[in-house]
């Protein structure tokens, strides 16, 4: 018993995959936006504190930045008018700095 010829497509890698989609184009550039954020902040702050950084998702209202706890993100709310400044002389538009603390860590 033979079986039927599947047709079985190309693979295609990520690139080719990003390249064709503006939905994958727009989350990549976001994801870049995002990690770019995140350096100019990272630069401002101490050492102890920029460690415990993660970058979130940016979007029409605004940047999310990913903390690893309640104390991190108090202390963070201090430096926040620094960071958007910064983020404004960059050439960013900054509607607002959200500060999340990630849980299951």
């Amino acid at each position: 018993m033979t079986r039927p010829d599947r047709s079985i497509p190309d693979p295609h890698t990520l690139a080719d995959a990003l390249s064709h989609s503006d939905v994958l184009q727009s989350l990549q550039r976001r994801i870049a936006e995002s990690n770019e954020r995140l350096q100019i902040v990272r630069a401002l702050l101490p050492v102890a504190l920029s460690s415990q950084l993660t970058a979130g998702p940016v979007d029409d209202t605004g940047w999310t930045l990913m903390v690893r706890s309640s104390a991190v993100a108090a202390k963070l709310r201090q430096w926040q008018p620094l960071m958007e400044d910064a983020l404004r002389q960059r050439g960013w538009q900054v509607s607002a700095i959200r500060i999340r603390i990630q849980s299951g860590r």
